[in-house]
């Protein structure tokens, strides 16, 4: 395992990675009207999201999705290419850990410094100001080691696997 790549790639994921989000939160913090990405007690208060803004959601998440995957998936091929002779399994394990670098910034940066703990107006969804969710923690916490490891590791094996089949 070659660890100052996975730490120079996981930094070269997560700084645009977390600075797109924050940028679409302020573009229009709407587009994160999910169940996980806000609390119950401001979805509850808030009309869902309109034609226009999933449409808007959905096209503006197009870079990030794209970011999500290619990005972890060029770091293992190049991680896989330099080393020569790797198995699977140590593919994997570099894409899952390039994957959970941005877990655990969007956990601890996102959600609980800028989230959680500074709000931020740009957050804050009009009419809400205020409500007990937004200092929410736990739904974080929950969120990130049900679905999100799941997810991290699903990712993995797709990403990895892909990578695999192309060495």
């Amino acid at each position: 395992m070659d660890w100052h790549k996975l730490l120079f790639d996981s930094l070269l994921y997560t700084i645009p990675g977390s600075v797109y989000l924050v940028l679409l939160l302020m573009i229009d913090n709407r587009m994160f009207l999910n169940k996980g990405d806000y609390p119950d007690d401001v979805l509850a208060a808030v009309p869902p999201r309109t034609r226009e803004e999933t449409r808007k959601a959905a096209i503006l998440s197009i870079p990030w999705f794209l970011w999500s995957f290619a990005f972890p998936g060029y770091s293992a091929y190049t991680f896989a290419q330099a080393a020569g002779s790797v198995s699977f399994g140590v593919i994997f394990l570099h894409t899952f850990l390039v994957f959970m670098a941005f877990w655990l910034v969007d956990l601890v940066v996102l959600d609980g410094l800028l989230f959680c703990l500074i709000t931020p107006s740009f957050v804050v969804i009009p009419g809400t100001e205020g409500f007990a969710g937004y200092k929410d923690y736990g739904m974080h916490l929950r969120g990130h080691f049900t679905k999100g490891i799941l997810y991290l590791a699903v990712s993995g094996l797709i990403v990895a696997g892909l990578v695999w089949l192309l060495l």
